[in-house]
């Protein structure tokens, strides 16, 4: 009895790349992508778990793009308090 191989998520895949390009060349938007398309290919290996594998790298994709998210949202934070404390130092001066 040959069991049929099981194929890797092509959405899998689509958010680990995504994931990696949003390090290096697609900053914000490669984030976003990889987090949909990781949910989404989680889902699809869940419905059907005896055609499909790739969990890994939808998490792997997953995790990048949740971070990066993370680091933008605290980078614009950062910019906004540190330019903002500075006009504020300016206007206390005057």
């Amino acid at each position: 009895m040959s069991v049929p191989p099981r194929q890797t998520s092509a959405l899998a895949v689509v958010s680990l790349v995504t994931g990696i390009a949003s390090w290096t060349a697609l900053p914000f938007v490669g984030a976003i992508v990889a987090i949909i398309t990781g949910h989404m290919a989680r889902a699809e290996i869940r419905r059907r778990p005896q055609e499909l594998e790739g969990d890994g790298f939808a998490i792997g994709g997953l995790v990048l793009g949740y971070v990066m998210v993370v680091g933008a949202l605290l980078a614009l934070l950062a910019f906004v308090l540190f330019f903002g404390g500075l006009a504020w130092l300016a206007a206390m001066k005057q």
